[in-house]
Formats: C-alpha cells, sequence, structure tokens
C-alpha cells in the first residue's frame, strides 16, 4: 500500500499510471463549453434590440440553456455508468454538433420574420431550440469531465486538478463574447446591424470543431478509472449499499450551493453588458480619443476601438453594445486569473476554506455594486469574476468526495444544480427592470452568502478535515 501511495501525483493515479495526456485531452472539453457559454452570455442583449425584449424576457436564452442541462443531467449519468468516460464523450460531443448545425435553419426562419411568413416570436424559439440543444449535449461533457479530472491523479490534488482544467474553462469564456461581438453586433456600411444574419456562423464552426474532437476521442486512451470510496458505499459485502448518496450532508448542500453559485454567476455573467451600457459614469470624449490614439491612427485596432463608444447626453460618451462585449472579455480575464491562481492556493490550502473565503469577499463585492458607488462599483464587477473562478469546480470537488462508484451519480445531480441559472437571472432582471441594473446584483449577493456558508463548515457537513483526509466519523 505504501508503495502504490508513494507512486502517486497530481497526475499519476495509484498504480502508477502517467495520465498527464488523458487529462490535456479532457480539458479540451472545459475550453469548448467555456465558448459556448461564453457566447450565450453576451446573447441577450441581441435579442433585446431585435425583438425589442425585455431584459426579463430576453433571460430566456439562459433558460432555455440551462434547461438542457436539468433535462439531461439525469440522463447523462446513467449513460456514464452504462457507457463509461469514453462513450459518454462521445454522445455528448454527436450532440453538441447537431445544436451547431441547427443554427443554420434557423437563421433561415429568421429571415422569414421580413417577408411576414413567420412572427419573431418563432424565430426566437428556434434559436432557442438550438441553444437548449448545445446544452443538452453539455451536459453528457460536464457530467463526465469533470469528475473524471477529480481521479486522473492523487485525490489530494483533485480541487487542484479540476481547477486547472477549469481554467480552460476560462480560456474560452474570454473568447466568447469577443467572437459574440463579432457576429451578434455587426454592422454593415450603412450602420445597420447584421447580427441576425451572421449569428449562426460561430455555432456551425463549433459543430465542425466537435465533430473533429469526437473522433480524436474515439482513438485515443481513455481509461475509466473509479474514484475512492471513503465512506464504503461500494462494499462488497454490502454494508455500504442502502447509504444512498442523498444520506451525505457534505453532498445535499453541495447541490445546493452549485444551484445558488451557478445562478449568481449566471446572472451576472448574462446582464454583464446591460451594466456596461447604463450603470458606468459617462466619459468624456477625451477618453474615446486617448484609446484610439493609442493604436494609432490608422489599423485595424484603431477600426475595432472606434466601435466601443456612443453618444450620450451632454456632449459626453457611453460605452456601446459591441464595446461592454469585447469589454466582457476582460472580465473572463479576471475569472482565468483566479482559476489558475487558484489552482495554486488550493495546493496549500483547505478548499472548503478557500471557497468559504471566495464566497464572502463576493458577497461584499456584489453589495458594493448593489450601492452604486460609481467607478468602485464597475471595479468590483470585475473583481467578482475573480473570485467567482474557483467556486464551481471547489464544490464540485467536495460534493462527490468519498462517494467512490456512486460519483458518478452525484455528479449528474451536481450538474442539474446548473439550473440556477435558468431560474434566478429571470428573478435579477425583474428586480433590474423594476428598479435599475445595479439593484439586480441583491440576487446574486444572497446566493454568494449560502455558497460561504457551505464552505466555512464542509468539514462538519463531511465528517472530513481536507479533501485529502478519510471522514473523520467512523460508520457514516
Amino acid at each position: 500500500m505504501s508503495t502504490q501511495v508513494s507512486k502517486k501525483g497530481l497526475f499519476v493515479t495509484s498504480e502508477g499510471q502517467n495520465v498527464l495526456f488523458t487529462f490535456i485531452l479532457v480539458t479540451t472539453l472545459f475550453l469548448l463549453w467555456g465558448f459556448c457559454n461564453g457566447m450565450i452570455d453576451v446573447m441577450d442583449k441581441h435579442f433585446q434590440e431585435e425583438l425589442g425584449l425585455s431584459k426579463s424576457q430576453s433571460a430566456w436564452v439562459q433558460f432555455a440553456h440551462y434547461l438542457g442541462y436539468f433535462l439531461m443531467s439525469i440522463p447523462a449519468g446513467w449513460l456514464a455508468t452504462k457507457l463509461g468516460y469514453k462513450g459518454g464523450i462521445i454522445a455528448g460531443l454527436l450532440i453538441v454538433a447537431c445544436g451547431g448545425f441547427w443554427f443554420i435553419p434557423a437563421t433561415k426562419i429568421n429571415e422569414m420574420v421580413h417577408t411576414g411568413a413567420v412572427s419573431a416570436t418563432t424565430s426566437f424559439v428556434a434559436y432557442l431550440a438550438g441553444v437548449c440543444v448545445i446544452a443538452t449535449g453539455l451536459t453528457f461533457l460536464e457530467t463526465i469531465a469533470n469528475p473524471y479530472t477529480t481521479v486522473l491523479g492523487d485525490n489530494r490534488f483533485a480541487a487542484t486538478r479540476i481547477n486547472l482544467a477549469q481554467s480552460c474553462n476560462g480560456i474560452g469564456w474570454i473568447f466568447g463574447p469577443i467572437i459574440g461581438s463579432l457576429y451578434f453586433y455587426g454592422k454593415d456600411a450603412a450602420g445597420h446591424s447584421t447580427g441576425s444574419q451572421t449569428l449562426y456562423i460561430p455555432y456551425a464552426a463549433i459543430a465542425v470543431g466537435v465533430l473533429v474532437l469526437a473522433v480524436i476521442f474515439y482513438f485515443a486512451n481513455v481509461p475509466d478509472i473509479k474514484a475512492e470510496d471513503d465512506y464504503h458505499l461500494d462494499d462488497p459485502t454490502g454494508q455500504g449499499e442502502s447509504r444512498s448518496i442523498w444520506s451525505h450532508p457534505h453532498f445535499v448542500l453541495a447541490v445546493l450551493a452549485q444551484f445558488l453559485y451557478v445562478a449568481a454567476q449566471a446572472g451576472i455573467f448574462s446582464f454583464f453588458i446591460n451594466y456596461m451600457t447604463s450603470e458606468i459614469p459617462a466619459m468624456p470624449p477625451s477618453w474615446q480619443a486617448s484609446l484610439t490614439g493609442l493604436s494609432g491612427s490608422t489599423g485595424m485596432i484603431h477600426d475595432w476601438l472606434q466601435g466601443w463608444f456612443e453618444p450620450a447626453r451632454g456632449g459626453l460618451l457611453t460605452l456601446s453594445n459591441k464595446g461592454a462585449s469585447n469589454l466582457a472579455s476582460l472580465g473572463f480575464v479576471c475569472f482565468l486569473i483566479g482559476r489558475f491562481s487558484g489552482a495554486g492556493i488550493l495546493k496549500k490550502f483547505s478548499p472548503h476554506k478557500v471557497l468559504g473565503l471566495y464566497g464572502a469577499m463576493n458577497v461584499l463585492l456584489t453589495f458594493v455594486v448593489f450601492l452604486k458607488l460609481g467607478w468602485l462599483s464597475v471595479v468590483c464587477v470585475f473583481l467578482s469574476f475573480f473570485f467567482m473562478s474557483v467556486m464551481f469546480p471547489t464544490i464540485f470537488a467536495l460534493g462527490i468526495f468519498g462517494l467512490g462508484s456512486r460519483a458518478k451519480r452525484a455528479s449528474s445531480f451536481l450538474v442539474m444544480a446548473i439550473m440556477g441559472g435558468a431560474i434566478l437571472p429571470k428573478l435579477m432582471g425583474y428586480v433590474a427592470d423594476q428598479y435599475d441594473m445595479s439593484r439586480g446584483f441583491i440576487v446574486p449577493m444572497v446566493c454568494f452568502i449560502f455558497v460561504a456558508y457551505y464552505g466555512y463548515n464542509w468539514s462538519k457537513f463531511s465528517g472530513a478535515e481536507s479533501l485529502g483526509g478519510a471522514p473523520m466519523r467512523t460508520g457514516h
């Protein structure tokens, strides 16, 4: 036993197998769904303007996205158990491809709105269908890839590995808004929006890319590694058979914490453009001149920055939709920095304590945004991205701790909890419609309070001091 343990490392299993390549391959899936989520997060404003929707109505985009997660998380967990990691991943990729290609006919349906053949509502529903199908495929990938990273090496570094993998998710989230701004908010020479005609292009490209990725996974070595059974749920004598995953408070409360975290994240990400275009202080024209001057009087960068601003009252400037969409990438850079730095921090400090601290910091930050303190509140929005960074993967690792082969089933419920991103952003949008976007941040603030509570009390719920140790209570 001691020989096996000594062989274990960040990417080395208890049998001494080096699975670094497998880990790298799996992280491409995190990049994929981060990119898809990044585009979703800047889509709301497009439909608000194209179809005249309110903020709460445009949140149907998030509802459709997370509905796919809710509907397929349990089937995905079941199929992951039956098909293994490789089979489940390939199934998920094929579903994503179907959803991506659907955006081509959805665009054709949208073109029929101008002829009166179909209503704008029908066009909106067609796009939502594509969003939902892609989310269905991503459900398979998240249900499998998240717990899989936790078993690709020493259990002590489970939270570190899942945060490293989620860093690629952060990279995808950086480029998603940039691509979204190009294809959702593009304009022709006359200044007319071209978003409705070009929205399908990035999704069709995703469909082709995931088909190639599916072929790579088919021929790759993806070993089916079993999670450690700290609670003896897989005891062959049957002693652990009657112990449901729902009898473990650390898992049950992780599902609720994940629901509330994703709700907060989806709300902040979804209404980022609305916040930046309506709540930040107006800027003097000299700001635009300074920015464009830095890029030179000619060139692509200069033209790109020119579209960031639009006139406001009194000769001042505000951020345009395109500028705010591109600025969202800066938020995701903060998110990515938090992921990478968090992976290192989690190697030195207990993951549940880090989660508690980051949750408490976001309670403070969202409260400052709520108070409408000018540029200080704007800075706090970006800082909230940083402190949200480690929450999803860390809650995931803490929730499936010690559940053995039942970790796959437990993972499906943790993925189902993503449904929080479909429900509470509508509440945040409603508050913003009634008051303003800053006041809407009271909704994520409440969510972060529970996340902090779960993190600080995880040891009590699990009976373990850390992810690397067995439960302190016997017979649990």
